[in-house]
């Protein structure tokens, strides 16, 4: 037992030293392994059985050398390389969830010895331009992991007046958006699915209680209908008569949901603490549109072309004449 722990820990070894430069020569890693080139060759062929491309060539230049693969293999990180790559991780995390899913699986095998030191320098990382959300990675890490464990979190989060009030939800799925992180999460005590921007929350946690999923929306386009539209007073649709991937151009995400409705049309849909924001916005757009809803938007349309054929000064602008 004693010799196949020390094989294995020899080949982890050497599968260590080929990610970490591009050619080894056999007697320079028996030199790093205190092994003959014998063994090297050995131990080669071990990693080949386990499906890593390990590459030998001869002459000058020549040696063994880690090639790209069908699949990517697992990698081997030594406790500085860890840390460098969770800290890149935590400070790329405000800019895609591709990045968060990967410092997820690695936080699942960190060590705990190396924690504190990935918390304290990434501590020392700020975004230049101001971009990035002020967002504890701690929270961040928090909510990922209840999500990936499927257990119940708690957290405070203002209501409309103010006012901070406990949450316990059933989190599914963190959500980028921009320089923002939301939440969607099953609320327990409204029994409705609810978004959450993170940087609002306090004193979050996650609970021992695990849950089973229940079927959920698309994360993705429930976030950012909440998002543009469900939290403001007024909401309106408007049919725009331009491409979908054109006006999605034009309109932030955040802003607006955009939905094709042909070729040539979209729906986009919307909302506003006004009704006449809203009109204008999509007025700016350059576009053709219609008012699909709300009905009085319609009669505000009327309102504001009045108010802008005064303002030209000629009471009969537009007006055609035989």
């Amino acid at each position: 037992m004693e010799d196949e722990r020390g094989t294995t820990e020899r080949v982890l070894t050497l599968l260590g030293l080929l990610q970490q430069r591009a050619v080894w020569t056999g007697p320079e890693l028996g030199a790093r392994l205190g092994v003959t080139p014998r063994t090297i060759r050995r131990d080669v062929e071990r990693l080949r059985a386990l499906g890593y491309p390990v590459q030998a060539s001869n002459g000058v230049g020549g040696g063994y050398q880690l090639g790209p693969g069908h699949d990517m293999p697992p990698l081997l990180l030594d406790d500085e390389e860890a840390i460098a790559t969770a800290v890149s991780l935590l400070a790329g995390a405000a800019n895609g969830e591709a990045a968060l899913r990967a410092l997820t699986k690695l936080d699942r095998v960190l060590p705990t010895r190396l924690r504190h030191e990935v918390r304290a320098l990434s501590g020392s990382v700020v975004a230049f331009d101001g971009s990035r959300a002020p967002i504890d990675p701690d929270v961040l890490m928090t909510l990922a992991r209840a999500c990936r464990d499927e257990v119940e979190a708690s957290f405070g989060y203002p209501s409309s007046s103010g006012a901070v009030a406990s949450r316990r939800v059933e989190p599914y799925r963190l959500v980028a958006s921009g320089p923002r992180w939301y939440l969607l999460a099953f609320d327990l005590d409204r029994d409705d699915w609810r978004t959450f921007r993170v940087d609002k929350m306090t004193e979050v946690s996650a609970r021992s209680w695990r849950f089973r999923p229940r079927p959920a929306p698309d994360a993705a386009a429930y976030v950012q209908e909440n998002v543009a539209s469900r939290v403001y007073r007024h909401q309106a649709r408007f049919l725009v008569h331009a491409p979908a991937a054109v006006v999605r151009a034009q309109i932030p995400a955040s802003a607006a949901v955009v939905r094709s409705r042909g070729g040539s049309r979209c729906e986009v849909l919307s909302g506003a603490g006004e009704l006449d924001f809203l009109l204008m916005h999509v007025v700016l757009l350059g576009h053709s549109f219609e008012v699909i809803e709300p009905v009085e938007l319609g009669e505000r349309c009327r309102v504001l072309a009045d108010r802008l054929l005064g303002a030209s000064g000629s009471p009969h602008l537009g007006v055609l004449t035989e």
